[in-house]
């Protein structure tokens, strides 16, 4: 089965810079240059805590690596600032359904400029709140952890709403991407792709790994074999 960019579904893998080390910030892309996608986290410091990453690093991190760049945005107007990300060489470009004013319009937008659109969900955040939106959207993002910061533990209860999410796609006969971020390691993984699971961020499973190349290939194993 092929995603909706036509890369394969069920076991990619997406390293997340937040946990990378940003004084060998080249030496760290060259080190996941075999993954699927790249995960950048936009941080605001106020729809969460932290601030990380802006569209002049998007540019310099695609600048760097030739593999394709999954921009997530924790920022609390992305029908503001989208512009500037849908502007970057960004291959999907993902905005929280609790920060959207106009989900349909930001969707629209990023389609227009020849992204993958994605919507992101916190983890007290139904699945059935995306009912009416998950016809036009490429990606679902289900977080597995309260977002803000790296090195949580996965949220109870992540695997059914994962599971919940793939059901409610099923019955609207729609395909996206289902990708899940936080706490993801190799002890998980099987179960999550089971779930429904279809794009794995991790950040400490790969980074904290001196081959992190391995760490990818495990990660994609463990998800196959779920």
């Amino acid at each position: 089965m092929e995603t909706a960019d036509g890369r394969q579904a069920g076991a990619m893998v997406a390293p997340s810079l937040l946990a990378a080390d940003r004084m060998h910030f080249g030496r760290e892309l060259e080190s996941v240059a075999d993954a699927d996608y790249l995960h950048v986290d936009v941080m605001d410091g106020h729809f969460v805590p932290p601030i990380a990453f802006g569209a002049i690093d998007v540019r310099s991190v695609a600048a760097a690596s030739q593999v394709p760049l999954d921009v997530h945005l924790m920022v609390d107007n992305p029908d503001e600032c989208i512009d500037q990300y849908l502007d970057t060489e960004a291959r999907i470009v993902t905005f929280h359904w609790e920060a959207a004013t106009h989900a349909h319009r930001l969707v629209e937008k990023t389609h227009q400029a020849g992204k993958l659109s994605g919507v992101a969900l916190n983890p007290a955040t139904p699945p059935e709140a995306l009912r009416e939106l998950l016809r036009w959207v490429d990606l679902v993002l289900v977080m597995t952890v309260d977002p803000g910061y790296g090195g949580q533990g996965i949220v109870e209860g992540s695997r059914d709403k994962v599971a919940r999410t793939s059901r409610l796609c099923r019955e609207l006969g729609v395909s996206p991407i289902i990708e899940v971020d936080g706490g993801v390691k190799t002890d998980n993984a099987g179960t999550l792709a089971a779930a429904g699971a279809s794009l794995l961020v991790a950040g400490s499973a790969v980074f904290g790994r001196e081959d992190r190349a391995a760490a990818i290939h495990e990660l994609r194993l463990a998800a196959q074999e779920g």
